[in-house]
């Protein structure tokens, strides 16, 4: 086990590279079981999660070989149904993206429950509606057996936007018979990737970004080579970070065509950023002032699906408003457990009223103090971070491995942008 030993109150300056959308690259190396000939993948990002994907697929006869800088070459010419490691399938959320493509190729799959970030029961139920509407029969006793003799394009309704259930739906519908529609679909930058990585190999999928996609079925894919787009979760935690340490730091290569809304969001939190081509750069000189609803009513800033506030921005954006001034309500419906890592930020000196499981109020700003803490989840745990840098004094993150399932070297981009942060084992 590792931990980071954080040495608060200095600004951030100089420029950092966000590394490749790691819900972009997940949906992406199980989309390569869709196609027997080889597939380049640029910009993967190293991270735990990626890597644990890629152990699951090599598991069933797909060759990844890493090229290097950043680039993998992936070769799914046989796949074969086998016994995945529980393990690994406990490991990350991820692993419920085989089923899609695994029924698709082979028909055949028995997979382990998934695992990933404890934040609140998250069903996989629009998975298997999605899959039995193509003609997949399921069952389950401790794991799920998926089996399908070919399937059958179909008008899929999904019962929530989900967005993992939206991938494995389109994964499904590229080689099922015949046209499929998908509505309620999701539309998030990593569903909109997944989509253009597919047609790239030959699939036939329309209304990209829409929440109602249409897919012709085809045959067979091609191979092909595609680059991921950058992480926004990494680009808007580096926002974030150098808003409360009062530092000026530029971006390259954000990826600012997705980034509307959030910038609305924070904007609101007093904290905004300039756009050079696809180049972000955050001035020092934010204002940190929580702009109030008409009347000077408490602003309630929540979380919908694409394209509006993320759910994983949501504890960026409540360390943010713990350094500005005002007061704000953070509303996020979707994970009940979201919200529990802000009693660690009460421990450092933040005000926060935890209303209930779901929601939160803020006042700032105020002061915060270093403190011993763990991370719980790799969205918490980052936030833990921006907190800590923005303190006063030393603070200690622990379980630090779940904020390297998501974020690729932090500790030394951090450093390079000045920050007194050490990765050290523990005792």
């Amino acid at each position: 086990m590792e931990k980071f030993v954080i040495e608060g109150g200095t600004p951030l300056k100089g420029e950092v590279i966000p590394a490749g959308n790691k819900n972009a690259a997940l949906p992406m190396l199980a989309a390569c079981l869709l196609t027997e000939e080889p597939v380049i993948l640029h910009n993967m990002p190293d991270i735990q999660d990626v890597q644990t994907m890629r152990k699951l697929i090599m598991s069933l006869g797909v060759e990844v070989d890493d090229l290097g800088s950043g680039t993998w070459k992936v070769h799914a010419k046989e796949v074969r149904p086998t016994d995945l490691d529980p393990d690994l399938c406990r490991k990350i959320r991820a692993s419920i993206l085989l089923a899609g493509p695994m029924v698709a190729r082979s028909g055949d799959l028995q997979l382990p429950p998934p695992g990933g970030d404890v934040i609140g029961r998250r069903r996989v139920d629009t998975h298997l509606l999605a899959l039995e509407k193509l003609g997949t029969h399921i069952t389950y006793d401790r794991s799920f057996k998926f089996k399908a003799n070919g399937l059958v394009g179909a008008d899929i309704l999904l019962d929530e936007a989900s967005v993992t259930a939206t991938e494995n739906a389109i994964m499904a519908c590229v080689r099922a018979k015949g046209c499929s529609v998908i509505r309620n679909a999701a539309s998030e930058p990593h569903v909109q990737e997944l989509c253009q990585f597919l047609n790239l190999l030959g699939a036939k999928i329309k209304h990209i970004g829409s929440n109602t996609l249409k897919i012709d079925g085809v045959d067979s894919l091609q191979g092909g080579e595609f680059t991921i787009g950058p992480d926004y979760l990494e680009v808007v935690s580096f926002i974030g970070a150098a808003a409360v340490t009062n530092g000026s730091i530029t971006i390259r290569n954000a990826g600012n065509k997705y980034l509307g809304m959030i910038k609305l969001v924070f904007g609101r939190l007093g904290v905004t950023w300039q756009e050079n081509g696809d180049d972000i750069i955050v001035p020092s000189d934010q204002k940190l002032i929580i702009e109030p609803d008409l009347g000077g009513a408490i602003p309630n800033i929540g979380v919908m699906p694409w394209p509006s506030f993320p759910t994983d921005l949501m504890s960026i954006a409540i360390v943010v408003a713990t350094q500005s001034k005002g007061t704000v309500l953070f509303h996020d419906w979707m994970y009940p457990s979201r919200m529990f890592f802000t009693d660690k930020l009460v421990g450092m000196g933040a005000q926060i009223v935890l209303c209930d499981p779901h929601r939160c109020m803020v006042q700032g700003p105020t002061r915060l103090s270093g403190e011993k803490m763990e991370s719980p989840d790799i969205r918490a745990g980052m936030a833990l971070v921006i907190a800590s840098l923005s303190a006063n004094g030393k603070s200690i993150i622990r379980n630090v491995n779940q904020i390297d399932r998501g974020y690729e070297q932090v500790d030394k981009k951090l450093q390079l942008l000045g920050a007194k942060i050490e990765r050290q084992k523990e005792e």
